[in-house]
């Protein structure tokens, strides 16, 4: 049976890339994937040189 949470008591990952405006010459950083899943996120993550994983802690 699934969780009735849905998500709002859940740790959340993300996978960061980091972006440099040319204009600007300003630095952002760019979320390319939310997960719940830590080793889902790791694997989405080596898609991206340069990328980092974050933890996103839960609502309250």
């Amino acid at each position: 049976m699934g969780c009735a949470c849905q998500g709002k008591n859940k740790t959340k990952w993300e996978v960061v890339t980091t972006v440099e405006d040319p204009k600007t010459s300003t630095v952002k950083e760019r979320v390319v994937f939310s997960s719940t899943s830590k080793p889902t996120a790791e694997a989405v993550g080596k898609r991206y040189a340069g990328s980092t994983l974050r933890e996103v802690p839960p609502k309250q």
